[in-house]
């Protein structure tokens, strides 16, 4: 991989929480939870490469992607291709996402496409394991600006390596690197800091 490519994974990472992308990408800690076995698991599943026909769709797994006009490279779940369109799939596991992270990741794998095939792509898809459900992601003007903003802050955040600050939210939950990071106790030292 350049040296200058940004992994798909981190945008994915960097929409999620700026801090958690820091903790992976800058810093390299990584702890497992029950969300990240089960996704592990089902990226097992689904990353063996092949491809086949369905009725008229062509189905590739587990190939890598990469563009150099955007600096992206990750490998992806699934690729298919019907009447002449493709459509990247991404893979996760529960139930439709509550934010738009993964929205990021599968623009990003489309912005991937387009420049490997020289074809525009529209739409790609989330796969949510637990529902048995794809949710269609339509490739807006609006979703690839946001994605290309997020290349860039991701960037910067490699290049410079500052920490961005834990902030605690909903999405702390589930975060497995929640012990690492403890947003709520630094966001009662930072009120103890201003009122002292």
């Amino acid at each position: 991989m350049s040296k200058d490519y940004i992994s798909i994974a981190a945008l994915n990472q960097y929409a999620y929480c700026p801090h958690r992308c820091w903790r992976m990408f800058c810093a390299g800690e990584f702890s497992d939870n029950q969300y990240t076995l089960e996704g592990t698991g089902l990226h097992d599943r689904v990353h063996t490469l092949g491809s086949n026909h369905r009725d008229d769709t062509w189905q590739v797994r587990a190939i890598w992607l990469h563009s150099d006009r955007y600096g992206l490279i990750g490998k992806s779940d699934l690729i298919e291709e019907s009447d002449g369109q493709l459509y990247p799939v991404e893979y996760k596991r529960g139930h439709r996402g509550e934010f738009d992270n993964d929205e990021l990741q599968v623009c990003a794998q489309a912005l991937c496409l387009e420049d490997m095939t020289g074809r525009t792509v529209t739409q790609g898809f989330i796969y949510y394991a637990q529902s048995h459900q794809r949710q269609p992601v339509e490739i807006t003007p609006e979703l690839r600006e946001s994605a290309i903003a997020t290349l860039t802050a991701v960037r910067t955040l490699l290049h410079t390596g500052h920490m961005p600050p834990p902030i605690y939210t909903q999405r702390c939950r589930g975060c497995s690197l929640y012990s690492q990071c403890l947003p709520q106790a630094a966001k009662k030292v930072g009120q103890y800091r201003e009122s002292g």
